[in-house]
């Protein structure tokens, strides 16, 4: 059995080589989103209509760098992200507010476009903020306590385990808050269903790539420290010696 070398909590991440890469991704992925999210998309397959937003093609990518950094880094760093990309589209939706509010300069004729397109993503920001907080802290939590309890083995069940039961509060939540009233009855059920169903089948397709992903971080950290019988984030944190690595790579 290898040793394990007990480090000190991290507290800025200074040492992590990919923190710092995978939050901005997750944080631009998400602003692309909130904007993409204003228009409604539908699509005529084999004479069935399927009601989804904008959003909807990059948002998933944002749980599978969510799924990674609460896999290799923990639920604390999982939660530092979640609130870089809250404040970032806080940001962007009240600079949108008021550049919608000023006065258009002389020449300038697309400011009913500009309040048409971006006018409307306060509130499609109040949606992907409610379902984003709910869904992205759900999910890192799922995962991590999977984790907790599966150890290093088992990984397709924290991934897709934790996408299930977040993206069905994300998805709940954003529908809702988002178009609720534009859209109604069937026509609401259909976008929400859709949305659900596509994006977990996304985290699906994207399994055969989330899986290197995650491996490459882990081999790659030196301060990879989470340790399966601790909360990710815990003084309890290791760094994994070569003995480790063998032992975790025959699990």
């Amino acid at each position: 059995m290898g040793t394990k070398t007990p480090t000190a909590r991290f507290q800025n991440f200074a040492s992590a080589r990919f923190f710092d890469v995978i939050v901005v991704l997750f944080v631009a992925l998400l602003l692309i989103s909130n904007i993409a999210a204003t228009k409604l998309i539908g699509l005529d397959v084999f004479g069935a209509l399927l009601i989804f937003d904008g959003g909807a093609i990059l948002f998933p990518l944002t749980y599978v760098l969510g799924d990674v950094l609460s896999e290799v880094y923990g639920l604390r760093a999982a939660r530092r992200a979640i609130v870089l990309g809250f404040v970032a589209s806080v940001l962007a939706s009240v600079v949108f507010w008021a550049v919608q509010l000023a006065p258009p300069g002389p020449g300038y004729e697309n400011n009913e476009a500009f309040g048409a397109v971006l006018g409307f993503v306060p509130r499609i920001v109040a949606a992907s903020l409610a379902g984003y907080l709910g869904g992205q802290l759900l999910n890192a939590y799922v995962l991590v306590r999977l984790k907790q309890r599966f150890g290093e083995g088992r990984l397709w069940v924290r991934l897709l385990g934790s996408t299930i039961v977040g993206e069905a509060l994300d998805t709940l939540l954003f529908c809702t808050i988002a178009f609720y009233g534009v859209i109604t009855g069937a026509e609401f059920l259909n976008y929400l269903v859709v949305g659900y169903i596509y994006k977990v089948g996304l985290e699906v397709v994207l399994l055969p790539l989330t899986y290197p992903a995650i491996a490459l971080v882990k081999r790659h950290e030196h301060a990879y420290w989470g340790s399966p019988k601790e909360p990710a984030g815990c003084a309890a944190d290791v760094i994994p010696t070569p003995a480790n690595d063998s032992k975790d790579s025959a699990q």
